[in-house]
């Protein structure tokens, strides 16, 4: 099947590198995500990626009451540097051209995030896999993702998520009477509180009409699916 997406961008949780305990990073994991955006690549699909760093460090979380909450962000954002090189090496195991961005200036181990750069990147067929969040602190990785996306004119957002294969009405691991939403939009995410991902982000998407699709990261096959047009997961937009 032809894809029916040009440029995509991949938004793939920290916690989803550990494996089944989230933490640190999984070989096996690793080289299952890389494999999978492979096949989406081969496909001809431009595909940029954004990656968490809960993994390994979060922000929000073990630092916030025990030192200054910037530099607990700031460490976040370094933690997400190390998975994105993690993934450009499985990238480039399999053969598949990868370029690691950072939006915190690095350059002995990545090209600083240059927005027609990175445009560049895509249109030659190479994989840009980005760290470092926005460059700031107190904004998510989905904020990054949201942000990224707009900035690279991807046509979709895909939110991969960690064994969840769409939206509920609930936590459905705490909420046996949660029922999946086939596809919503903005504001009823929103307004719920559905935890998709943070407000700044959604909001962001919202005012830029930003489709986005989040489904189950652990399901092979799914990113293809996506792109070649099947309903997977939950979609998120303008009804």
């Amino acid at each position: 099947m032809a894809a029916v997406y040009k440029r995509i961008l991949i938004k793939i949780s920290g916690e989803a590198f550990g494996g089944k305990n989230g933490q640190g990073i999984d070989p096996g994991t690793l080289e299952y995500f890389a494999g999978e955006i492979k096949e989406v690549s081969d496909l001809g699909v431009q595909i940029a990626v954004v990656v968490g760093g809960g993994n390994i460090w979060r922000g929000e979380g073990k630092g916030k009451e025990h030192m200054d909450q910037a530099q607990s962000h700031f460490m976040g954002m370094l933690a997400t540097v190390i998975n994105t090189l993690a993934l450009q090496d499985a990238l480039e195991q399999l053969k598949v051209p990868t370029r690691a961005m950072t939006a915190i200036h690095m350059e002995s181990v990545a090209e600083p995030y240059i927005r027609r750069k990175a445009v560049r990147h895509l249109e030659k067929g190479r994989v840009v896999v980005l760290g470092g969040g926005t460059g700031n602190p107190f904004f998510s990785t989905d904020s990054a993702a949201a942000l990224r996306s707009a900035e690279l004119r991807a046509e979709v957002l895909l939110m991969a998520k960690n064994g969840v294969d769409g939206v509920y009405t609930g936590d459905p691991k705490l909420d046996l009477s949660a029922t999946k939403l086939e596809q919503l939009d903005y504001l009823h995410a929103i307004r719920e509180n559905l935890r998709i991902m943070d407000t700044t982000a959604l909001s962001f998407s919202k005012e830029r009409k930003l489709p986005i699709v989040v489904f189950d990261a652990n399901c092979a096959g799914n990113i293809k699916r996506i792109v070649e047009g099947e309903k997977v997961g939950s979609y998120i937009g303008e009804l």
